[in-house]
């Protein structure tokens, strides 16, 4: 009893509790489907590029921004690593180095495009909502541009493994996943860098007047932001089997719903990996049950909409009451 009284004291708890009780419902309307290996392994393969984008913009809100340019920082940065990747294998027909070509380009494509917004926020000083939403611009018309509202395609069967295979029965996806979790767990709070971050985005004044470079911590904010929304790219390039600038766009504001349910404050100076990562969970087993019971796709962007209006609104309130 003081186990589970302890439990629903917390955040990430509640939110633990809430996605047991998501499972059990769906579960429950449709077990056969739900349960099914399908479903779990289809789950599995999904769920990372999400998570993926989710943790990346859990990063720029816990400084107190946003990132409206994260999903086509993503597909610009594979449309580049994708021409690359298929005109090198097309040409040399040497598939390990064209794909060793496209994911180092993809890498340093996004790093550069994080850079970029990076530079406009911390050292131009730009608004970040109103820097990432006109990079979010500039980088979708470099992309329709390269690709002509078409589909890069043509990548080496190699490149296809990383988002399609699978290593003793864990999706290689998930792996990926795994490991920036970690990752973002030691750098977000286990870091100086972190700490910084977190103080940055509760009051930047009183973070610089600490001793803390404000704006070199922001600008290698951004960049960190974009690589994984680099990683997430490769992901969604190699299980697409192609690369288009309209991939992942859906995922952009499920990427803030998930933050602001796990916890993140809208206003920054707050954010938790292990919360952000059950948000992903819930919000993917919701989405999940929505295919399953066949009602409109469209519906998800809706109830993803209804849930970030919903949490901000009780936030606030919460916020409200405290005071």
């Amino acid at each position: 009893m003081f186990k589970l009284k302890k439990l629903v004291s917390t955040k990430v708890g509640i939110l633990f509790i809430i996605f047991i009780a998501v499972v059990i419902v769906m579960t429950l309307l449709s077990p056969r489907k739900f349960l099914s290996n399908y479903n779990i392994q289809s789950l599995a393969f999904q769920l990372p590029e999400f998570g993926i984008l989710s943790l990346s913009m859990m990063l720029i809100i816990i400084t107190g921004g946003i990132n409206l340019s994260l999903t086509f920082t993503a597909t610009l940065s594979m449309i580049v690593g994708g021409l690359a990747m298929s005109t090198s294998f097309a040409t040399t027909n040497m598939p390990f180095q064209a794909v060793l070509i496209g994911i180092a380009l993809m890498l340093l494509v996004s790093a550069a495009l994080g850079a970029f917004n990076g530079f406009v926020v911390s050292y131009i000083g730009v608004t970040p909502m109103i820097a990432t939403l006109g990079a979010a611009t500039l980088f979708e018309g470099i992309s329709l541009n390269i690709t002509k509202g078409g589909a890069i395609s043509g990548f080496p069967l190699m490149f296809l493994h990383i988002g399609n295979s699978a290593i003793l029965g864990i999706p290689v996806p998930m792996l990926i996943f795994m490991v920036v979790l970690f990752l973002m767990w030691l750098l977000i709070e286990k870091s100086k860098m972190g700490a910084a971050i977190v103080m940055i985005g509760s009051n930047p004044r009183v973070a610089e007047f600490s001793g803390i470079k404000v704006k070199q911590i922001l600008f290698k904010t951004y960049i960190i932001s974009g690589l994984l929304a680099g990683v997430a790219g490769i992901i969604m390039a190699s299980r697409y089997n192609s690369a288009k600038e309209s991939y992942g766009s859906s995922y952009l504001l499920q990427s803030v719903a998930a933050s602001v349910l796990g916890g993140t404050s809208i206003s920054g100076g707050e954010g938790k990996v292990a919360g952000t990562l059950l948000a992903v969970m819930i919000l993917q087993v919701i989405s999940s049950g929505l295919n399953i019971f066949g009602l409109n796709r469209y519906l998800t962007n809706v109830l993803m909409g209804f849930i970030l209006i919903l949490v901000l609104a009780i936030n606030y309130f919460t916020g409200q009451t405290k005071k």
